[in-house]
């Protein structure tokens, strides 16, 4: 048997270090990567289109005055102060309706909603209104320079 050095000592003699990168494959990857998201971009931007609301809303020009429907801190449900139950809710916003029969427009309702409520609280409310026809529709909130309240957005 014949013994020969190392391995490693004739591996490096003949040759130079390779010191080249082959980028072939990393752009074959990258195009992969492009044409996917190419794809699958305009699947992910669904839903309704809204118009957001400017940062300082102005007051809405009021005609007559407007039906509130309020829920407080605990979820109680009232409108014009009078608290009522979510049951009685749809018979009371078709007696809104009814009593605007005659009129060309539906009523204004002001929808007023403590911050601490569930996103899903106040959807099922607007979500009633909407059943009863009643699409005019503003979101009362506080002005950040004082602590009167402001009507601002609207739905039709």
């Amino acid at each position: 048997m014949a013994m020969s050095g190392p391995p490693s000592s004739r591996r490096g003699r003949g040759r130079p270090p390779m010191a080249e990168i082959n980028v072939t494959p990393l752009v074959d990857v990258m195009l992969v990567l492009l044409i996917i998201f190419m794809v699958t971009a305009p699947l992910l931007v669904t839903g309704v289109p809204v118009n957001l609301p400017e940062t300082r809303a102005k007051a809405l020009d009021e005609d007559q005055k407007p039906t509130v429907v309020s829920i407080d801190r605990d979820g109680g449900l009232f409108i014009n102060d009078a608290q009522i139950s979510d049951a009685d809710l749809p018979d009371r916003l078709a007696e809104i309706m009814s009593a605007n029969a005659g009129k060309a427009e539906p009523p204004q309702i002001f929808l007023r909603a403590d911050t601490a409520l569930d996103y899903g609280r106040v959807m099922r409310v607007m979500g009633e209104l909407n059943r009863a026809g009643l699409n005019k529709v503003a979101l009362v909130s506080t002005d950040a320079g004082s602590n009167a309240g402001s009507a601002s957005g609207g739905s039709e």
